[in-house]
């Protein structure tokens, strides 16, 4: 059985992909490159032009310092419930509302899940104030259930779950209800299994954002107890005379997204699966 040659135009074409995506490849890199660099140079090495990426000696003494300034292992634990927290409530509540929008018909479906889409649409440093009120009125500030609570429900989530269930052949649903099969059966039995890489997809999505997540845990938390890694890095822009130290500053960041990057690097072709097959581009 013969192969369809490749033409001279589809190899420049090849070419050309692949040159840009190894460019954009390498122009993503630089910041998290000199990042690593800067944070191997001497707290006292400044960083002045021509002496951006290597300074003359490197050491391991920015980690060391910045282990021992801030508590690391409490924030680490909090950041670590925080997104098992969030993310546990958000399987719930997006599965079953997709589900309810999938599956049945009812008045005012469509109004509805417009609405639900709508909060796509609405920045989030819009929600700001009225969430801390909120949090404020219900006692909860300096926790960190006070963090999860926007987050509990997630209108991306109720979209991708919903139009995973709607390409479940209808053919089983039938036969399911046939069969006797109650609400939670049909859930369980015929939506969910083929809609798991979604919910992977999702996961995944779900825990890197809110370990990224800095300006609404710093806004609803005062202390060392409840705050997560990424607040928490605010004490190393504050300790320098006219600024922040650098090397120490992108030491503790290395350390606060070190996790997230080994994760990927060892579940990375699950990673690329799952959102392959989920559909998300």
């Amino acid at each position: 059985m013969s192969t369809k040659a490749t033409t001279p135009w589809q190899k420049v074409q090849n070419w050309f992909l692949n040159g840009l995506t190894l460019l954009l490849g390498v122009l993503w890199s630089v910041p998290v490159l000199w990042a690593v660099v800067v944070s191997f140079r001497p707290a006292d090495d400044p960083l002045k032009r021509g002496d951006v990426w290597f300074g003359h000696t490197l050491t391991f003494e920015n980690y060391i310092r910045a282990w021992s300034l801030a508590p690391f292992e409490r924030y680490y634990i909090n950041t670590i419930l925080l997104v098992v927290m969030i993310l546990s409530v958000q399987l719930i509540t997006i599965t079953l509302a997709a589900f309810a929008f999938a599956n049945y018909r009812f008045k005012g479906k469509k109004t509805l899940f417009f609405f639900v889409l709508l909060q796509m649409m609405i920045p989030t440093s819009a929600l700001l104030a009225p969430n801390f009120s909120t949090i404020r009125q219900l006692g909860l500030f300096d926790t960190i259930i006070a963090i999860g609570i926007p987050y509990f429900g997630s209108a991306f989530g109720t979209f991708l779950m919903r139009q995973a269930f709607l390409e479940v052949p209808r053919d089983l649903v039938e036969a399911g209800v046939i069969d006797g099969c109650s609400w939670w059966q049909l859930l369980w039995n015929v939506y969910l299994p083929p809609s798991v890489p979604t919910l992977i997809a999702f996961g995944l999505s779900s825990v890197i954002w809110h370990w990224n997540e800095f300006l609404w845990p710093l806004i609803v938390t005062n202390s060392t107890a409840s705050r997560p890694l990424t607040a928490g890095l605010v004490r190393f822009t504050q300790m320098g005379e006219i600024g922040a130290q650098w090397s120490l500053l992108t030491a503790a960041t290395l350390m606060v997204v070190a996790p997230l990057f080994l994760v990927f690097l060892f579940f990375q072709r699950r990673f690329i699966q799952s959102f392959i097959h989920s559909g998300i581009k």
